[in-house]
């Protein structure tokens, strides 16, 4: 309830914000509202593994919601899952002093003094998806992943009757993974006594290693009913392997791609939860453009006197879909932009 709330707060003030501005002189043109950017004024999106598909609606709305306002925008990142390579794109990122970046930090820990470092530079920063909590990041935009986790132990275990053998597939270290993974096994564990957890494996987001670690699974379990992941490019293997072993292991994860969708709807896999990825990055963009903008911002508090950015919002949540075979196709990225008569990340 708490994350409906903020949501609704931020995207309500920053609509009433708007038009109280444009309000106050309804002839005056466009540059007289503070609601719009500078000649320049650039904001980006930093990402791990950038060519996963995941991203692409994120930064589709990103883009939509920054040149309404009249700014440019960059997408970034680096093709590998390595925290490492993504602080070095930041970095570059961050050497051309955008006004703000959109962040997902692949890592808590190591972003901490690269953000730190990008406040203090005058670059507004933003997470979203992932959060890294301990840095001066302004806000954080995701879905609840606690709340993804239990629904997805819900739809698995009310499917299976309550009772039946179960795994997991992980990647231990990425907060939003572990948060997904944690709140399924809490959910089976707390409402489901007759579930039962019969193995934990981690694959790093490789389809390959799910594929191996779910026939692994299979053959020391043989009555394994449901394998669970927080991410889908882990869903093509282990859907694979469930597939080559007898179909009858209900495959779910957290995110889709175009292949995700094609394995649902052929009934390969069982479904998945998916966060509302357009709207994530359109309230991003909200978000970010205000933490550069807090001059616009005057609640009633001490944030002048105690020196914090008075746009902070802790958490927003995004909200997240269930997808099924009933449903998938309204989920393809092709057929989106096809709709929206857009190019995506290129133009």
């Amino acid at each position: 309830m708490k994350t409906r709330y903020l949501a609704a707060a931020a995207a309500s003030f920053v609509v009433a914000s708007a038009a109280g501005a444009l309000a106050q002189d309804a002839d005056a043109p466009w540059e007289q509202s503070p609601f719009h950017c500078e000649p320049g004024e650039t904001y980006v999106m930093n990402v791990m593994v950038s060519g996963v598909e995941y991203w692409f609606p994120v930064y589709e709305m990103f883009k939509q919601a920054a040149h309404q306002f009249g700014c440019e925008t960059d997408y970034t990142g680096t093709p590998e899952y390595d925290v490492n390579k993504q602080i070095a794109t930041f970095e570059q990122a961050l050497a051309r002093q955008p006004a703000g970046i959109l962040l997902h930090p692949m890592s808590p820990d190591p972003f901490v003094e690269p953000i730190n470092r990008a406040i203090e530079q005058g670059t507004a920063i933003v997470t979203f998806a992932a959060d890294s909590p301990n840095s001066k990041r302004v806000s954080y935009v995701t879905s609840d992943n606690f709340r993804e986790g239990r629904v997805a132990a819900q739809q698995i275990a009310e499917a299976m009757g309550g009772k039946g053998q179960y795994a997991v597939l992980e990647n231990p270290g990425q907060d939003n993974h572990d948060r997904r993974v944690a709140a399924f096994v809490e959910e089976m564990e707390t409402n489901y006594p007759d579930m039962e957890l019969v193995g934990r494996a981690s694959t790093g987001q490789d389809p390959n290693k799910a594929y191996q670690a779910v026939l692994s699974l299979v053959q020391a379990h043989p009555d394994l009913g449901a394998v669970f992941m927080p991410e889908a490019s882990s869903a093509m293997g282990a859907a694979q392997a469930a597939k080559e072993a007898g179909g009858t292991i209900r495959v779910m994860s957290v995110d889709v791609n175009a292949s995700v969708l094609d394995m649902i709807k052929a009934g390969d896999m069982f479904g998945a939860i998916n966060p509302n990825q357009g709207a994530q990055g359109y309230y991003g963009f909200l978000l970010l453009w205000l933490a550069k903008h807090p001059e616009l911002i005057d609640p009633m508090n001490d944030h002048a006197e105690a020196g914090f950015n008075p746009m902070g919002i802790p958490m927003l949540d995004n909200g997240y879909s269930v997808v099924t075979q009933e449903n998938a196709d309204s989920f393809y990225w092709d057929k989106y932009l096809k709709k929206r008569g857009t190019r995506g990340i290129e133009g």
